[in-house]
């Protein structure tokens, strides 16, 4: 049976570690965890708290490619409607431009070119938190910047 206030313990010393923005490994992770007391922390575990928590890789100040948490207000988690996760979609000529939370662009890229050309997308490009999607012939970038707005429930 789980210890409540154990488990409350352990997330707050997690969170407070990744806010360190020094560990770069999952290993040195439950290595830092196991000094803090909590001996039964194991690697599958700190995965898993990672994804809960929406942990990415990213550059800190010294250029060192460390995880932490993104900024608490736009946290994604593993419960997160997809709809959550985009924080912004605008257009030009050429592209539809999808700005989204810390980590979650390669999600919700991979999504959008699942739909295909047959749904208007000839393809995306995707870093942490900005994706590019360009329409497939036939489709114009406002049709698609529209369909795209009305998947993600936003307002024109």
């Amino acid at each position: 049976m789980r210890n409540p206030a154990k488990q409350e313990d352990l997330i707050k010393a997690f969170k407070s570690l990744l806010k360190e923005e020094k560990f770069s490994s999952q290993g040195e992770i439950v290595l830092a965890l196991q000094e803090e007391g909590f001996e039964n922390i194991n690697q599958s575990k700190v995965s898993r708290m990672l994804t809960k928590f929406g942990a990415v890789r990213t550059r800190n100040a010294k250029m060192e490619m460390v995880y932490c948490l993104p900024a608490e207000i736009g946290v994604p988690t593993t419960t997160s409607p997809l709809k959550n996760l985009v924080l912004d979609i605008d257009y030009n000529e050429a592209f539809v431009v999808i700005r989204t939370s810390p980590g979650a662009a390669q999600l919700i890229a991979r999504m959008l070119d699942s739909w295909g050309k047959s749904e208007g997308i000839l393809g995306t490009i995707a870093g942490d938190d900005t994706i590019f999607t360009t329409p497939a012939s036939g489709f114009s970038v406002k049709q698609l910047y529209e369909d795209i707005l009305c998947h993600f429930e936003q307002e024109l």
